[in-house]
């Protein structure tokens, strides 16, 4: 009879979120697949257990998902882990899903924690979809056309980023799509947890010397024109002139953007406006 393949979530980041089960499992299989083994044999110990393991990461997914698979078919059960979270979500783990499925291997996933899920809990979104898009491109104009092409939807947009990318990732935010409102999380579950809201160059402003830890970035979607706006563009740009925190600049950049207006004519009109409400 052939193994079975559990896919299994560890913790992205406090362990006593390990679950009895998950770590049944880890101490029945035979072998555990994992991105590191050093960082896997951390987790073990914690557990005390001394499962054997071996290195399943990006570069070697395709040569290791073959070696495992004549595993599981000798017999052997296995258990598929990343470094943190669930496998497959932005992690290795796909082509071996998809080798054993087609082999007739059994696959169980063994739920437990994902940053995703995290992030998403503590956000407050109230809209019933959203767009996961896993890491954005790390080159800019990949990385705009990414954004650009997601700016119409209505959902929030979910990413990973890394601390030394995050900077230029909500500069491209904001060059495409607009000052939104955004919440980053970093290091969730871990000691210095922290969830940073605000609009996108109000974040800006707090990465801009740097941010350490694992981080998952939420752009709300582009926040509707109230009812209550008026449709004259002096009366709409005294109408945000008197919104809290408003300043000219996010109001010319907002109704250019939202009416299709020249940037340079609606900058005009609102120096107008601000000086009448001084």
């Amino acid at each position: 009879m052939p193994g079975t393949l559990y896919i299994v979530a560890t913790p992205i980041g406090n362990l006593e979120d390990i679950s009895p089960r998950t770590k049944r499992i880890l101490a029945d299989v035979a072998l555990i697949a994992c991105e590191d083994t050093r960082h896997t044999r951390k987790l073990l110990s914690h557990l005390g257990l001394s499962t054997p393991l071996t290195s399943y990461y990006r570069e070697k997914e395709q040569y290791k998902a073959e070696v495992l698979l004549e595993k599981l078919i000798a017999g052997q059960d296995l258990a598929l882990v990343s470094d943190a979270g669930t496998p497959g979500l932005s992690d290795p783990g796909a082509v071996l899903v998809r080798q054993a499925r087609g082999a007739g291997i059994k696959i169980v996933p063994i739920p437990g924690p994902s940053a995703l899920a995290v992030a998403i809990s503590v956000a407050g979104l109230t809209e019933n979809s959203f767009f996961f898009g896993g890491f954005p491109p790390s080159r800019k104009a990949a990385r705009r056309t990414l954004f650009k092409g997601l700016a119409a939807l209505p959902w929030p947009l979910i990413f990973y980023e890394s601390p030394h990318r995050i900077r230029a990732c909500l500069e491209d935010c904001l060059a495409t799509l607009g000052n939104r409102q955004v919440l980053l999380c970093r290091e969730l579950t871990k000691l210095y947890e922290e969830c940073i809201p605000g609009s996108v160059t109000t974040v800006l402003a707090r990465v801009t010397d740097g941010i350490k830890g694992e981080l998952v970035l939420i752009v709300h979607p582009p926040a509707p024109i109230a009812e209550e706006q008026p449709d004259n563009l002096t009366e709409l740009l005294a109408w945000y002139h008197d919104q809290p925190d408003m300043t000219l600049k996010e109001a010319v950049h907002r109704i250019s953007e939202d009416l299709g207006l020249a940037r340079n004519m609606v900058y005009r009109e609102a120096l107008a406006v601000w000086q009448d409400k001084r």
